[in-house]
């Protein structure tokens, strides 16, 4: 069904554009599913959004700065930030390969660190381009122990024998690879022995390893008794069961339905997969069960603000620059800036999206948007076309055909319930 191919784009990607939906619907659920992940030839939109040069973090040639010295080292790594998060919505507005971004997105939520805290941008990208560039979680989960935005984030520099920070080891049992319920408070505190040793090397980019600080003794962690570190901690996890179904778990909570639990027989389909997320997601995108889902995801305001600008044609690079700073005060108004989760949790799913307060900030995005890109005579037909909304109900079409400005009549398709939810 064209409802299903649609779908498919809605949640694998930020959505798609009118000419992808009928292309993908004139192919078929399966060709459609086979192109989303297993795309053919390079992604020529990405290219046109090559990854920024940042320069150096300006505390990393001063660390100890003066007072004046810091105000403008501040205000440079700011100017950083800005770029770094004007880059990342470009590459998913501008990207073909639309599957592999909201991949990279959902894994900015699962392994959520904010900037807000790490302050550097150069550190915020290496910890991206990693979660872009591992090959399957099993090779993220060994770079992400030791990425210096994520040990930063949960305070691993400040982790030395004698004097165990558990922050990190806890975290990444709770919400990065088993899930609560799947190891004791014994676990935790031996394994934030386990990752002791690690400091962040800022000019570097990277964390290196302090041996004199490193708690070598054995440790006993989930049953398991060894002189464990951090890599072969990780390879200690990877091993449990309840790993790989934690990790289909998360998935469907985030591209299947975030208020009813995953199916135990596509739980277990999905895990045999594991490590690979892409051949996770093409057993999940495959399954009656997410077919069934339709209609139920509360798009988060990054997936809406993306695909609408797809849609639109609006490349974020090109945004003028008073424009696009008052597009990330919005986000930051709808509680979810790029690059600055709440909390280690990551962001909410769901109706935590849909608030009186966040209409509002919603409607007036949307009219930025709007303004960018709206300058001919539109019909309510012609919105549902380029939103890809397959149909309005009766109440949003009544309120529709009732408006002559063609500007106020997109922005009332993009904070339609049709264009909200997929």
């Amino acid at each position: 069904m064209s409802d299903d191919v649609a779908l498919l784009l809605g949640r694998a990607g930020f959505g798609p554009t009118a000419t992808e939906l009928a292309a993908a619907r004139k192919a078929g659920y399966p060709a459609a599913l086979s192109a989303m992940l297993q795309p053919p030839g390079p992604d020529i939109g990405a290219t046109s959004a090559p990854v920024p040069d940042l320069g150096p973090d300006p505390y990393a040639r001063q660390p100890n700065p003066t007072v004046s010295q810091r105000t403008s080292f501040d205000a440079t790594r700011a100017d950083q930030v800005t770029q770094l998060t004007r880059w990342w919505l470009d590459r998913m507005t501008a990207a073909d390969h639309q599957a592999m971004e909201r991949l990279v997105f959902f894994w900015e939520g699962h392994w959520a660190t904010s900037v807000t805290k790490v302050k550097s941008a150069q550190l915020m990208l290496t910890q991206h381009l990693t979660m872009r560039g591992a090959s399957d979680f099993s090779a993220l989960a060994h770079q992400m122990i030791v990425d210096p935005a994520l040990v930063y984030w949960l305070d691993g520099q400040l982790n030395t024998r004698g004097a165990a920070n558990e922050n990190l080891a806890r975290e990444f049992f709770e919400l990065f690879t088993l899930g609560i319920g799947n190891y004791t408070e014994q676990d935790v505190k031996a394994s934030g022995r386990a990752l002791t040793g690690w400091r962040i090397d800022l000019a570097g980019r990277r964390c290196v390893f302090d041996a004199d600080v490193f708690d070598g003794g054995s440790k006993t962690i989930l049953g398991a008794t060894a002189n464990f570190g951090a890599s072969s901690l990780v390879d200690l996890v990877l091993r449990r069961p309840a790993c790989p179904q934690f990790i289909a778990s998360r998935l469907w909570y985030r591209y299947g339905s975030s208020t009813q639990p995953i199916p135990a027989r596509l739980r277990e389909a999905m895990t045999a997969k594991f490590p690979s997320p892409t051949a996770m997601l093409a057993v999940l995108f495959a399954d009656d069960a997410f077919r069934a889902t339709r209609a139920t995801m509360v798009k988060q305001p990054i997936e809406w603000i993306v695909g609408a600008m797809r849609q639109l044609n609006i490349r974020p690079a090109d945004i003028p620059a008073a424009t696009f700073t008052e597009i990330c005060d919005g986000l930051a108004g709808l509680g979810q800036r790029p690059f600055t989760p709440p909390s280690v949790g990551g962001w909410p799913s769901g109706a935590a999206w849909l608030t009186s307060a966040a209409a509002q900030v919603r409607l007036s995005l949307a009219g930025k948007l709007a303004n960018l890109a709206v300058d001919t005579r539109l019909t309510p037909q012609d919105v549902a076309y380029v939103l890809g909304v397959d149909t309005w109900t009766n109440r949003t079409y009544a309120l529709l055909r009732g408006e002559r400005n063609s500007r106020l009549l997109m922005v009332l398709g993009m904070v339609s319930p049709e264009y909200l939810v997929t």
